[in-house]
């Protein structure tokens, strides 16, 4: 158990929230700047974390442009280059090439999710490594020789996705592993030997299995054959390819991390906590291991020098959380970002024993971080006692005098988990007097297995039961205006927004954003790369081919009689998942039933916004919809 004891005496580097202030209670309002949504989506995304070759520049993908482009960020904090030059679809970079300039980059088409992946060479000259017109690829990653990297396509087959193994030097390659039972690709060791897959059996049960890939004649072998059933995930390898590190909840309520020896077969305990581990990976080579865990909705993370057998601690880190932590290769410098409710993402390297350095300045400076506010984890009882998680924003003009209106935000999924961090939507919102709860309903991650699996076949029912309790939660608070409460929600949470305006009369208005309303044809209509993921899905919802009954009963669309509120509907034409005929049929009947409703469709987004003017568009709608239709004061 050595990495437990090291990580026993470690410093958590993600710093904590600020603390929610008391309450004061005001004659009048608290005077605070009103912002535009274009001044809240001003600020600049920034994501990826690869160091080059010769550890001067991390490889980040940034909207500064209005659309996601790829940049060099050189780490000594001097200006950023602009890599790529895309005005339509969001090109989001992977990874340098090992040994020189040479850096990859993954795209779709408006949104429609068929990602390619593409490199591109210092002079500019761009080449597709997966062309076809119904193609979806995917990176897994670089041999640790730098001569060889491995892409996976579902070029022979819609449904599953083959493992090829791609020269460095000229692109050529070699199908290494065909995928006839269309399983879970997941990590590639780092010596190219071994392929780690996931079975899913169902949305409470999957087996892991190791695939020697040197051995033509090998079959993969199951690594996880217990009695309990148990859901599975792959953290990483060793860094010398001998075991594996890979995550369990079997036996336990929360993910654990395991280590697999591959030569002798044992299984080794090495992390477990109270929450989820959400990430274990080494340094390149081996001095240093990063943790995280999920705790309560906040990313808690331990950064161990194993040579010394002690903690990392960064100095004058300002408040957040910490992720996305990577080495040069040398191992004097860490790369990592830090994000917190009132400040976005911003990339920092950090020199051990020298100066940390902030090389992202994200937030638009016509802001003032004092302006914004900060979540606070809050929880209620459900209508069965359960106890429901949930983080509150409060505007800071609220108080007894002046109660706000305010809005429920649920999360996509389902399975998914509203998380502590900035949001341009949430805090837009925030700033103009709104407040807002992102509830955590049963069947959230985060919590549990048991939480997780409590509205399994249940949905649109007893999850919904918890949107209506935090609501019921909402009107205790003295300064929550009561009668105007909200609901809204993007994916699975534009389902339960829907669920909530046709099944119950608890809300004033509800925004559904790309959320599905008849589930037996979405279902039905699922992307042929979820093949892998169909058996879990119908374990979660419902097989429409035996519970056809039960998903029409759910689905909103076919009880739109039943709702007497005003609707916004946002939906993307090239929505893979969603398709745009679900929000179509659901404003006509809406529409036909003498119902209020507003409907904002892009035609270049997909399931998602890739496009800030988009996201600006869609905020705007989102405000002037509630003023209009549940603020009732000015």
């Amino acid at each position: 158990m050595r990495v437990l004891f090291l990580l026993a005496g470690s410093v958590l580097l993600a710093a904590c929230q600020s603390p929610p202030k008391p309450e004061v209670v005001l004659e009048q309002e608290q005077a605070i700047p009103a912002y535009s949504a274009e001044a809240f989506f001003d600020n600049e995304t920034v994501t990826g974390n690869d160091i080059s070759f010769d550890d001067s520049a991390v490889l980040v993908t940034s909207d500064k442009t209005g659309v996601f482009n790829v940049y060099r960020y050189p780490i000594d904090g001097s200006e950023p280059l602009q890599l790529t030059f895309s005005e339509t679809d969001a090109y989001r970079g992977i990874s340098w090439f090992p040994a020189d300039d040479r850096f990859l980059f993954a795209a779709d088409e408006g949104g429609n999710e068929l990602t390619h992946i593409y490199v591109q060479t210092p002079e500019g000259k761009v080449t597709d490594l997966t062309p076809g017109e119904k193609v979806k690829a995917m990176f897994v990653g670089w041999q640790r020789d730098n001569r060889h990297f491995f892409i996976a396509t579902n070029e022979r087959d819609p449904k599953a996705f083959d493992l090829y193994r791609y020269q460095a030097d000229d692109y050529t390659r070699t199908r290494i592993f065909e995928n006839s039972e269309a399983l879970s690709l997941m990590e590639v060791s780092p010596d190219g030997r071994y392929l780690t897959l996931i079975k899913s059996l169902s949305n409470t049960d999957d087996d892991l299995y190791l695939l020697a890939l040197n051995d033509q004649d090998a079959k993969p072998v199951l690594l996880t054959d217990g009695p309990e059933k148990a859901s599975h995930t792959v953290y990483t390898f060793t860094p010398d390819s001998s075991a594996l590190i890979y995550g369990t909840n079997a036996g336990t309520e929360f993910v654990e991390a395991w280590e697999y020896d591959i030569e002798d077969n044992s299984k080794t305990l090495v992390y477990s906590d109270k929450w989820d581990v959400t990430f274990y990976k080494y340094s390149d080579n081996g001095r240093y291991l990063v943790t995280g865990l999920n705790a309560d909705a906040r990313t808690e993370i331990a950064v161990v020098d194993i040579q010394q057998q002690s903690p990392v601690v960064v100095p004058n880190l300002p408040s957040g959380d910490i992720y996305g932590v990577t080495f040069t290769s040398d191992e004097n410098t860490m790369v990592f970002y830090l994000e917190s409710d009132t400040a976005p993402a911003n990339l920092y390297s950090y020199q051990f024993g020298g100066e940390l350095k902030r090389l992202t300045d994200t937030l638009n400076p016509a802001i003032d971080p004092e302006n914004l506010v900060a979540s606070e984890v809050v929880r209620f009882s459900s209508f069965d006692d359960v106890t429901i998680p949930g983080l509150l924003y409060k505007p800071h003009q609220a108080n007894r005098v002046n109660p706000v209106p305010a809005v429920i935000l649920i999360h996509g999924g389902p399975g998914g988990q509203s998380r502590a961090g900035y949001s341009a939507l949430i805090q837009h919102l925030v700033n103009h007097g709104y407040a807002v709860f992102a509830v955590n309903n049963r069947g959230s991650s985060g919590y549990g297995k048991t939480f997780f699996h409590l509205d399994d076949q249940r949905h649109g029912e007893d999850d919904l039961q918890d949107i209506v309790y935090a609501k019921r939660h909402l009107t205790t608070l003295p300064w929550v205006n009561a009668s105007e409460i909200g609901v809204m929600g993007g994916s699975y949470g534009g389902y339960l927004t829907m669920a909530a305006m046709a099944f119950t009369q608890e809300f004033e208005v509800g925004i559904n954003i790309f959320g599905v309303t008849n589930w037996v044809r979405t279902l039905k209509s699922i992307p042929p790369w979820w093949e892998s993921f169909r058996e879990y899905l119908y374990a979660e919802m419902g097989d429409p081919a035996t519970d056809e009954a039960r998903l029409y009963r759910i689905s909103p669309l076919f009880h739109a009689d039943k709702i007497t509120q005003p609707v916004l509907v946002v939906q993307g034409a090239n929505d893979p998942r969603v398709l745009q005929v679900e929000s179509d049929e659901m404003v006509a009947a809406m529409r036909e039933n003498g119902v209020p409703v507003e409907y904002v469709l892009f035609d270049d987004e997909g399931h998602g916004f890739r496009k800030k003017s988009n996201r600006i568009v869609a905020q705007n709608a989102y405000l002037d919809f509630l003023n209009t239709y549940l603020k009732t004061t000015p």
